[in-house]
């Protein structure tokens, strides 16, 4: 699970990163008392959720910021858990008193415990000579592991740790004498990277635990968060074009930036990990397993035009699998590589030539700044796609996908204005705030700009207005959604400067707060179950995971009153079952969609794999079998003819789940479907 600070910018983490210091320096400062109660104030009685700060979120609250400093149960002891009780039901009336107490006399125990973890593995494990011959595990994922209820029992667990690390060193080369360099010196920039924690940063983990406890995307940004936060916003589309956060021990991809190398290349994937970054076509692989995120951006970042290589385990693979290095070359990625793009694919189909178009949208934007400068040629979604749409028409596709996977939203406007390129006019889509008063945002232009068959393409991380798009589109019956089921966030977010609300010398720091809440002109909500696909392809991504639903306390669907609107029935239930039982059937025969079934199995297994094998037999078994299915993986580029099906189609194409969505809409064009 991933829990952030800065929702999808910024995740402060501190476990792996201690350092000897001197922890009574570490004391709120009277400012901190003043945010705390001024934020409390403000989610009383200005969240979405409506719901106050009582005893029953504090001890919430406690187990969240536990988990904070402490998500992998390698450091608190049992005892130390049962000693924070105290704090189990007066978080609630502490915070409103400007009482910030619970936040550092939890974290001096921490503290206390991260020296005597770090100083056994400097001076004990990193020149420990392993025996890989032993059979035994060592299991990730501790979320539901008992706390250690001694120092043996967190000794014997760490040994665990650091074997895995030093035979994953081996498997990759490394000599003894270099397994244990490299770890000697890992461990001491832990504690260097943590000498430089400060009471605002333990502030920051302990207010997050407060707001993220009222939803996952209602967070505290101190006020050097708040600067890192627009900093980063302002260079996320220079370097790689890769989106990251930090999971355990590793940096993960969350998200690769259209236009970026990371993309181009083909090489880097979502859910990839990396473990090692190296400057120019030659320079030192250095080890970042444990690092600070933000440490590990400022080594990937650097000056257009320069080479940098990552060390990673892929997706594919997983953390058993061999490592690939990828050879990246730095650049600015342009507002354009940010646009919508558009396709002309090609196919014969009874024995005559079609053409079917491809719209694909990575965000929807909208240039403000050019807008109120009444440029007239300023870039938004909507004008972009009605251009490409007009370029389609006059190339004379026959039907078009509109691809919005991995789209995680951006513009409401624009989603609105979009869905009004698909139907006559009507509502869009229905807005309700914390006071429960429902606005519905329109579509008032009664032109149908296209007309003609359309699928919407969606995965697991097409979010916010993607969804509002998307679930137009299927309440209406104007086109059929193909994919995952969405991320489900259907929330809406403000910043509130709390320089505001609160005069001080000290700087302070802006809250993220939730405060509506989007529907469906169905009056059935976004928010955590997103849009269900009409035809589902396989998926590796289950919603437990990936998704608002892997947040425990993300706010909950429900319904509201519909809207009155009128379908246009282009889709209806007779064709989705046709077009549903052309796909299954394809299931069974198509070498190709047969094949990423295959695949898509393995992925979810890999994903869903926590335990690592300490064996040094059993972990190159393990390579060896997933190199070999590596290299087994090749489509095929031709569609076996079955039932007046095209005998060629999509040539050389290797993203499948495209190639469905234009299926799918082959059929809809044709209108085989039963």
């Amino acid at each position: 699970m991933n829990r952030s600070f800065v929702a999808g910018i910024l995740i402060i983490w501190i476990v792996g990163q201690v350092a000897a210091q001197d922890t009574l320096q570490l004391k709120p400062k009277p400012v901190f008392g003043k945010e705390a109660r001024v934020i409390s104030y403000i989610l009383d009685n200005n969240h979405y959720r409506k719901i106050r700060l009582n005893d029953s979120l504090s001890a919430a609250i406690l187990i969240r910021y536990i988990q904070e400093l402490d998500n992998s149960k390698t450091y608190f002891l049992a005892a130390d858990i049962k000693s924070f009780d105290r704090y189990k039901y007066s978080i609630d009336d502490l915070t409103r008193n400007e009482n910030v107490t619970p936040a550092f006399e939890i974290y001096k125990v921490f503290d206390k415990r991260y020296k005597e973890r770090m100083d056994y593995v400097l001076n004990t494990l990193v020149n420990q000579n392993f025996d890989f011959s032993v059979d035994e595990y060592y299991d990730t994922d501790r979320d539901k592991a008992a706390w250690a209820t001694s120092k043996d029992e967190l000794n014997d667990l760490w040994r665990k740790i650091i074997k895995s690390q030093a035979l994953s060193l081996k498997l990759a080369g490394k000599k003894p004498e270099e397994i244990s360099e490299t770890l000697k010196t890992r461990y001491q920039r832990f504690s260097k990277t943590f000498s430089q924690f400060n009471a605002e940063d333990v502030f920051s983990i302990y207010m997050n635990s407060i707001t993220e406890a009222y939803d996952p995307h209602t967070n505290y940004m101190s006020p050097k968060q708040s600067d890192l936060f627009k900093q980063q916003m302002s260079l996320s589309l220079e370097g790689i074009g890769a989106q990251l956060q930090s999971e355990n021990d590793y940096v993960k991809v969350v998200k690769i930036l259209p236009g970026g190398d990371a993309q181009k290349s083909g090489k880097v994937n979502v859910n990839d990990l990396i473990t090692a970054v190296g400057q120019g076509k030659d320079g030192e692989m250095v080890d970042v397993v444990g690092w600070r995120l933000d440490d590990v951006v400022k080594l990937i970042k650097g000056p257009k035009g320069t080479v940098v290589r990552l060390m990673i385990l892929p997706a594919k693979t997983g953390v058993n699998g061999p490592a690939q290095e990828v050879v990246l070359v730095r650049d600015k990625i342009k507002l354009e590589d940010q646009a919508a793009k558009k396709e002309v694919i090609n196919y014969q189909l009874n024995g005559r030539q079609a053409k079917l178009g491809v719209i694909t949208l990575p965000t929807f934007y909208m240039d403000y700044e050019a807008y109120q400068k009444g440029d007239p040629n300023y870039k938004s979604t909507t004008r972009d796609v009605k251009r490409l749409i007009g370029e389609l028409k006059a190339e004379g596709v026959e039907g078009i996908v509109m691809d919005l996977r991995n789209n995680g939203g951006g513009s409401l406007p624009e989603a609105v204005d979009l869905t009004g390129l698909f139907i006559k006019d009507g509502p869009v889509v229905q807005v309700k705030n914390s006071v429960n008063k429902i606005e519905v945002l329109p579509d008032e232009d009664k032109e149908v700009f296209y007309g003609g068959p359309l699928v919407v393409l969606t995965n697991r991380f097409s979010a916010s207005a993607s969804e509002i798009f998307a679930g137009a589109i299927q309440d209406y019956q104007r086109g059929v959604v193909v994919g995952e089921s969405t991320f489900g966030k259907g929330t809406v977010q403000t910043v509130l400067d709390l320089s505001r609300f609160i005069n001080d010398k000290e700087p302070v720091g802006e809250l993220k707060l939730t405060f509506q809440k989007f529907y469906r002109v169905t009056g059935s909500s976004t928010q955590h179950k997103g849009v269900s696909p009409d035809i589902q392809l396989p998926s590796a991504f289950d919603a437990a995971h990936f998704g608002e639903s892997s947040s425990p306390n993300a706010l909950p669907w429900d319904v509201i009153r519909a809207t009155s609107f009128q379908k246009v029935t282009q889709v209806n239930d007779r064709i989705l079952a046709g077009l549903t039982k052309a796909y299954q059937d394809r299931t069974r025969y198509d070498a190709n969609l047969k094949n990423y079934i295959s695949e898509t199995e393995e992925l979810k297994k890999n994903l869903n794999e926590t335990r690592i094998s300490l064996s040094e037999t059993k972990r190159k078994q393990e390579i060896a079998e997933a190199e070999k299915k590596k290299a087994s993986e090749k489509l095929d580029t031709k569609l076996t003819s079955k039932e007046g099906l095209p005998t060629e189609v999509l040539q050389d194409m290797k993203d499948e789940y495209l190639r469905e969505g234009l299926i799918i809409l082959g059929d809809l064009v044709t209108k085989r479907f039963g």
